[in-house]
């Protein structure tokens, strides 16, 4: 019992119970829905187990369980009736959700602000195509504004999870993907990748960093006063290791996104054919 409090506490601090954002907030929702009308599959047989247990052990010589089998429509339209109806309850209610979850979705209110992700090994590169900038294993993002995830992967296939924000999505190199989220509350997240990819992969984590407009415009100003993103920037990108702390660059080249896209997945399409 501890155990489970303490795992609960931990959850309402880090994950979508403690939702910071609508997406999240929705899944919290339909958690809870589900979780109503789960008991009623998982309620009876919690309670009556052990009662039936009970009440026909083999002390209990006065109520001795014999049998006399025969059919009953009441007793089969209680075995069958409530779970056609709990199944069809939950394919109508998780259609719904379904679609109002799509990661695609746009979230509205304010134009976005478009974020470039690209996953590698074992870190997380957050490109601002707006305003040419970039960090490493640090998502900086204004409260109250929607944002646009575009993902893709150098490497292996990966998944992005920010739970107090918005649920997974998984990368490939070669291909992109979109994610729509929006932070309601300044504060500090965690994110991480979900997918395992090697011995780096426990490693794999950044923060995300919501801040109100004028704290944002401010860490913009300084992560143009950051070094450029050379190639030799690249190159610690790409290599197979983790960073000790959030990394910032300036002036990223027009279209390295769209590049990086393209060349991951040629390299990987080579190496799965064996060329």
């Amino acid at each position: 019992m501890l155990s489970a409090a303490l795992g609960g506490c931990a959850a309402l601090d880090h994950g979508f119970l403690a939702a910071a954002g609508p997406v999240a907030g929705e899944q919290r929702e339909l958690f809870w829905i589900v979780a109503a009308i789960l008991t009623f599959v998982a309620g009876p047989v919690l309670i009556l187990t052990p009662i039936i247990a009970w009440h026909y052990r083999q002390s209990n010589t006065d109520d001795a369980y014999r049998p006399e089998w025969n059919f009953s429509w009441t007793l089969e339209g209680f075995i069958w009736i409530p779970p056609m109806l709990i199944v069809a309850l939950l394919a109508v209610l998780l259609w719904s959700y379904t679609h109002r979850l799509d990661p695609y979705r746009p979230i509205g209110g304010r134009s976005p602000l478009d974020v470039q992700v690209i996953a590698s090994d074992w870190k997380w590169l957050f490109i601002y195509p707006e305003t040419g900038v970039a960090s490493v294993d640090q998502l900086v993002l204004p409260v109250g504004r929607p944002i646009r995830l575009t993902l893709s992967s150098t490497t292996v296939m990966q998944s992005l999870m920010i739970p107090r924000l918005t649920g997974q999505i998984y990368t490939m190199a070669g291909m992109t993907t979109h994610l729509n989220l929006r932070a309601d509350q300044a504060g500090r997240y965690r994110g991480k990748n979900m997918q395992y990819n090697g011995r780096g992969f426990p490693h794999q984590s950044f923060t995300v960093v919501a801040v109100d407009e004028a704290g944002f415009e401010r860490w913009l100003r300084r992560a143009r006063r950051a070094p450029d993103l050379q190639p030799s920037a690249r190159a610690l990108l790409y290599g197979r290791a983790t960073v000790p702390v959030p990394l910032t660059y300036s002036h990223v080249p027009s279209g390295f996104f769209a590049s990086v896209v393209v060349a991951s997945g040629r390299t990987n399409h080579a190496h799965g054919t064996g060329r």
